[in-house]
């Protein structure tokens, strides 16, 4: 089996997870700067199996789409033209932020460490692709 790769995509960090093999855990990979998120895909997939992609749909309370959601769906269009035979999916990210807070704090972090927003991002983008796997 192949693993399955989540982005909490942001405009200046994107926070990566991915399953492992058999797709049973979520497991926070990296965080990277997202000017450089093809050259990460592009040197992970050469060695990893990939079978979809998650990206994070941020939405309101309100359930309409948030004003990040302009730049996920240019991000979108370009993973897709790179990456046609991987599909994407999409998961509501709505709290994932405040979850992966909790979870720093949670697990006896210290106050230095929670401040550590490339962290913060993984943690949300493993919260996100748990969240699909509860789905399917």
């Amino acid at each position: 089996m192949a693993r399955i790769l989540a982005l909490d995509y942001g405009k200046v960090r994107t926070g990566i997870a991915v399953t492992d093999e058999l797709q049973i855990i979520a497991s926070g990979l990296t965080t990277v700067d997202t000017k450089t998120i093809f050259t990460f895909l592009e040197d992970y997939l050469s060695t990893e199996k990939v079978e979809t992609f998650i990206v994070g749909e941020p939405k309101q309370l309100d359930n309409t789409v948030s004003e990040s959601e302009a730049d996920i769906l240019k991000f979108i269009t370009k993973l897709t033209n790179k990456y046609p035979n991987i599909p994407i999916k999409r998961v509501d990210e709505r709290f994932t932020s405040k979850m992966a807070f909790q979870t720093m704090i949670a697990s006896g972090m210290s106050k230095g460490k929670r401040r550590n927003k490339a962290l913060l991002d993984e943690i949300s983008a493993t919260i996100i692709l748990q969240t699909y796997l509860d789905q399917i």
